[in-house]
């Protein structure tokens, strides 16, 4: 083990943090070119372009999940998380290398339907993503204990990886996407290859009181333990099937029923009571309040993320396609600025200070204010680039200080598992902004709609938030 593990410096949280910033370089460019190339070089539409963003959130409700089980009892490579950190980030460094590519690989196989090509690449790739994604944060928690030492290292994974999806959006904004994408390639295969190497993992995982070494979760355990997410589950599932169908429906009482089931089981989990539990059933049950509170974060954020540039093209007409690249990426720039200073620099002194709950409350406030202010107020380039400071703040928060709740919510021994059951409060509502919230968009003349709904989705989650306690040792 190096010295600077043993003594937790600073250069070993920098580290540390070097295998998830590869998975985020490569979500930065997925983010950034993505959608860009699909409409401006291979001529998708909207829902189309909806259904390739589809393939990921089921990549990674399979990858992370499993991924997280399995990580969590092997060891090979000298590593629990160091095989699959390998793995996801070469299969990510070479899916990425055939995004700007997809025309050529259609060829080379003799399919003629870019759209199933692309799916086929994304799906990879995010999967590829997941599989990396999943190890790079459970290692965290493996080797620092318990507390500010664990929130340290979380805020120094999102200081170091926001930092370079910094990089990201600058060299798209500059140099264009396609540099970005051969660029990323290049630093996500070494940043994936190297560092896991000089991180000695301990061979048995930690022990608390909500650890229970002898059980093994069932398959009806985990179902109830993401009881908020199964309305979004239910409306996935019709959703997925009516797309393959090509069944066309004119109204929208499954949506109805859906939203109402989902606000029943929302509503059901977030008034639980922790009081009065074991430490170990009160973690479960703030788990399963963290999951609701997460999961409508996201479905504001990934709505974002997948079509900014509707709402660009709508409010910003007659803007040519480079210049509309480099508008995205110059707004994902600042995004990412904002989220790379922050956690170190105040999140983690304002979280030991005030709690680390109320914080990232008080964070997903402040997004769902931004959003608003930018459905309203930004169609003009400068002021959407300050609108996007704003919603920095949230975002921050969003991948930094959350995973260091999750963490001391749940079995230590298991984390792995729950780190992937915790994705899918992320994945999930990315299937379902994909499925249902394109073909809203993609039949709404006013995109402005887009980040209206986006708001609304934070407050939701900012309310749910502030009904999750905050862990005492």
């Amino acid at each position: 083990m190096l010295a600077i593990q043993q003594n937790l410096s600073k250069r070993f949280y920098a580290l540390l943090s070097l295998p998830s910033t590869a998975m985020g370089f490569a979500l930065s460019v997925q983010i950034s070119a993505l959608s860009w190339i699909l409409t401006t070089q291979y001529g998708l539409d909207i829902h189309e372009v909806g259904l390739v963003w589809a393939a990921g959130p089921i990549a990674g409700i399979l990858g992370q999940v499993i991924i997280g089980i399995i990580s969590d009892n092997v060891w090979f490579w000298n590593g629990r998380r160091r095989p699959f950190i390998l793995i996801g980030g070469v299969l990510a460094g070479l899916m990425l290398l055939a995004l700007p590519n997809i025309d050529i690989v259609s060829k080379s196989l003799g399919i003629e339907a870019i759209l199933a090509v692309a799916i086929a690449i994304a799906l990879t790739l995010d999967l590829s993503i997941n599989i990396g994604f999943n190890p790079t944060r459970s290692i965290i928690a493996d080797v620092t204990p318990e507390g500010e030492k664990r929130t340290l290292g979380y805020t120094w994974m999102q200081t170091i990886s926001g930092t370079f999806g910094v990089l990201a959006y600058a060299i798209g904004a500059i140099w264009g996407n396609f540099v970005l994408i051969y660029f990323g390639a290049a630093l996500v295969l070494v940043l994936s290859i190297f560092p896991p190497f000089f991180i000695t993992e301990p061979k048995e995982l930690a022990v608390s009181e909500r650890t229970v070494a002898s059980e093994s979760l069932s398959f009806k355990d985990i179902m109830i333990n993401i009881k908020p997410l199964w309305g979004f589950i239910i409306y996935d599932i019709y959703a997925m099937g009516r797309q393959l169908s090509g069944i066309t429906v004119e109204n929208y009482y499954a949506e109805f029923i859906c939203v109402l089931l989902t606000l029943v089981w929302v509503i059901q989990t977030i008034k639980a009571k922790e009081d009065d539990k074991s430490e170990q059933e009160a973690g479960l049950v703030g788990f399963r309040k963290i999951l609701a509170a997460h999961s409508f974060s996201w479905i504001g954020i990934q709505t974002m993320f997948v079509f900014i540039f509707a709402f660009l093209q709508d409010k910003m007409g007659g803007i040519a396609d480079d210049e509309l690249g480099k508008i995205i990426s110059i707004s994902f720039l600042v995004l990412s600025a904002v989220s790379a200073l922050l956690p170190t620099l105040l999140l983690e002194p304002l979280a030991t200070k005030f709690g680390r709950v109320k914080v990232h409350t008080y964070c997903i406030a402040s997004m769902a204010i931004g959003y608003f202010l930018v459905a309203f107020l930004g169609h003009s380039e400068y002021t959407l680039y300050f609108l996007m400071a704003i919603l920095g703040i949230g975002w921050s928060a969003v991948i930094s200080l959350v995973f260091a709740i999750m963490s001391e919510k749940i079995d230590q021994n298991k984390m792995g598992m729950y780190m992937g059951l915790f994705n899918l409060s992320v994945v999930i509502p990315q299937l379902l902004v994909s499925l249902g919230v394109g073909l809203f968009i993609s039949q709404t003349n006013d995109k402005s709609a887009i980040f209206i709904l986006c708001g609304i989705a934070l407050t939701v989650s900012a309310l749910c938030w502030s009904q999750v306690k905050e862990h005492k040792k």
